[in-house]
């Protein structure tokens, strides 16, 4: 399966966080977009491996995506080394997606920043033909995505450019809804943590209304992109006029 759009990030639920909005606007559009999660959130210090896997089936029907896989890898303890690549890049070449969303390239959880310069070296790697892997015991050929944007997570970053997700936007909220387990839940007896305040949504909301408003509409996702990204006239920049 040719993917368009693939996600790629450490844990299950950083692409509703970060980036659904989009996904969803992709799908919507009739575009094959996917997911694939590095690792099953098992450090997590709510709910279990066995629940998040359940949350993340259930959010990925809310985004309309044709795919989503999980690498197993350790949570927390995942390297950018060459066994890791070598899980990653397979996954990669067998999607051949266009655009790869990737986790920050710095942030608060160092699985993030780890993860985002991670999955681009494996894009790279990915396009070489002398790195051999196989998927199913089938040779795979090479493939390099023709982008590859980063998500901004729990930090602040100017970014590249931003998305227009007002149209997604609760949607998007939907999928992140999905995750019970690690969110808050006034009958839990689980610790609170960091997402798991009662004010996190409110957080998420004003960060996408204040991203949004960058660009003049309602809700927005910002993305950074390390390369400079090419466009074909000056139009595709502009963004219908607001009632």
């Amino acid at each position: 399966m040719k993917l368009h759009i693939l996600a790629i990030a450490a844990h299950p639920d950083d692409v509703e966080l970060s980036c659904a909005g989009t996904l969803i606007k992709h799908a919507r559009a009739g575009q094959a977009t996917g997911i694939i999660d590095l690792t099953q959130g098992e450090m997590g210090t709510r709910g279990s491996i066995e629940l998040r896997m359940q949350e993340a089936d259930a959010a990925a029907k809310v985004m309309g995506v044709k795919v989503r896989e999980n690498a197993k890898m350790a949570d927390g303890f995942f390297r950018n080394d060459e066994d890791h690549l070598r899980i990653l890049i397979p996954y990669i070449r067998h999607y051949q997606p266009d655009i790869v969303i990737a986790n920050a390239i710095n942030d608060r959880h160092p699985d993030h920043g780890r993860g985002g310069r991670f999955i681009a070296d494996a894009c790279f790697l990915a396009g070489l033909r002398k790195v051999e892997t196989f998927r199913d015991g089938v040779a795979q050929a090479p493939w390099r995505p023709k982008r590859i944007y980063h998500m901004i997570q729990d930090r602040h970053y100017e970014p590249s450019f931003i998305v227009d997700i007002s149209d997604t936007f609760d949607q998007k909220m939907e999928s992140i809804r999905c995750y019970k387990s690690q969110f808050h839940d006034p009958a839990s007896d689980e610790p609170v943590t960091y997402i798991a305040t009662e004010h996190f949504f409110n957080n998420i909301i004003s960060k996408d209304a204040i991203v949004g408003k960058r660009i003049g509409v309602r809700y927005g996702e910002g993305f950074i992109s390390e390369n400079i990204p090419g466009i074909s006239n000056l139009d595709n920049l502009l963004l219908p006029e607001l009632p």
